[in-house]
């Protein structure tokens, strides 16, 4: 494998049609699934040269914690699909990585047992798990998954924001598929409940959860509460104001409303909206190294990947995992290195322009406005490029 894209053909090899249509597929038209990948081709990097620097620095801290990498793996669900040990494959990749694992609520692994495979791929380090979380109606539900959570010692509740109701998607419509196959469940919903012996719970969603259900949530938890989901500026500010710890910008990749924008098209303006008061993560669409870095050099701290874990894993179980882990360290070194950056920290924005679009350079000439400025976000966001 030589690539993140390398790894879906191979897992389609060994996948049923279904199970690696749940994998690609999203909401509706699936608009919004191609325009993640499509953004990274509108913008170009501009690297500076003789800046004498060393090997490139790619640790990152969040929340206290420190990673070795500024890719994490999002949360997705029903990793046990598309292999058998399933989360504990992508856990010790993970942690043999120092990359940050978000699991997921839906996990086919219960949350203890994804951290103990993490930590002993790690022994001796801190291993970097946060916890992935839908706010359930019924509050008592909510506050046993957040014990769970803390009992397996994840450091960081990550809240899913843009799931009011369920996603569409066509393609699980059409392949009939709407429940696991039997021997499969998810493992963090069962015996939430004193009582409910071997009860697995459904995920429910809820268009009536609010700003005081966040209110609410930290007062039960003194863990960093991050934010998955947040598109609009507004609603960055409202985050910041209402205690958020961060926020990970995120279409989920596609599977919720279709034709929202590309997450790197609203990345500068959800970075200009909290001014530095918390950090901003970002998802969607990165397949490649030069993807992360434009992403990093516009105000992201860190990047996630979904679907290629997944296709990882399909194809070569926790090796296919770290293998992808290992291509995309190895890309992002590179381009740090081209671009005449020795730390995450030194990817500014001035490193990142607009593709050509005609006479003018993304709506200006090459002298005229920054990354960042006027012209530049009217190009990102559609009004200046093509």
């Amino acid at each position: 494998m030589f690539s993140a894209r390398d790894f879906e053909a191979a897992a389609r090899d060994r996948l049923d049609p279904v199970h690696a249509d749940f994998v690609a597929g999203g909401a509706r038209d699936e608009i919004t699934v191609r325009a993640n990948e499509e953004a990274y081709t509108r913008l170009r990097l501009l690297p500076r040269v003789l800046r004498g620097r060393a090997v490139p620095d790619l640790d990152v801290t969040l929340f206290g914690g420190r990673a070795r990498t500024p890719v994490l793996l999002s949360p997705t669900a029903f990793h046990r699909l598309v292999d058998p040990e399933g989360e504990l494959a992508t856990a010790r990749a993970a942690a043999a990585a120092g990359a940050v694992m978000i699991a997921s609520m839906a996990s086919t692994v219960a949350v203890g047992e994804v951290a103990a495979a993490a930590r002993a791929a790690a022994p001796g380090e801190t291993v970097p798990l946060w916890f992935q979380l839908y706010l359930q109606p019924d509050p008592g539900i909510t506050e046993a998954l957040v014990r769970r959570a803390v009992d397996a010692g994840c450091t960081a509740l990550v809240v899913t924001v843009d799931s009011p109701v369920l996603g569409a998607s066509e393609r699980n419509r059409r392949n009939g598929f709407h429940d696991l196959p039997a021997g499969l469940r998810c493992e963090n919903l069962v015996d939430l409940r004193d009582g409910e012996r071997g009860h697995v719970r459904q995920i429910e969603m809820s268009p009536e959860f609010s700003w005081d259900h966040i209110t609410r949530l930290r007062e039960i938890t003194g863990l960093p509460i991050l934010l998955k989901g947040v598109l609009h500026p507004e609603d960055a500010r409202l985050a910041v104001r209402h205690g958020v710890a961060g926020l990970l910008v995120s279409n989920h990749g596609g599977r919720q409303l279709d034709t929202v924008p590309a997450t790197l098209e609203v990345l500068p303006e959800i970075v200009a909206a909290v001014a530095g008061r918390i950090p901003v993560l970002l998802d969607g669409g990165i397949r490649r190294g030069t993807d992360a870095v434009k992403a990093l050099a516009l105000g992201a701290r860190a990047v996630g990947i979904g679907r290629p874990v997944m296709w990882a894993l399909a194809a070569d179980g926790e090796k296919g995992v770290r293998r992808l882990l290992e291509l995309l360290r190895e890309e992002i070194e590179d381009a740090l290195a081209l671009c005449g950056a020795a730390a995450l920290d030194e990817l500014t924005p001035d490193l990142v322009r607009p593709a050509w679009s005609g006479r003018h350079f993304g709506g200006a000439g090459v002298g005229g406005a920054g990354v960042g400025g006027a012209v530049f976000g009217e190009a990102v966001l559609g009004g200046g490029a093509s």
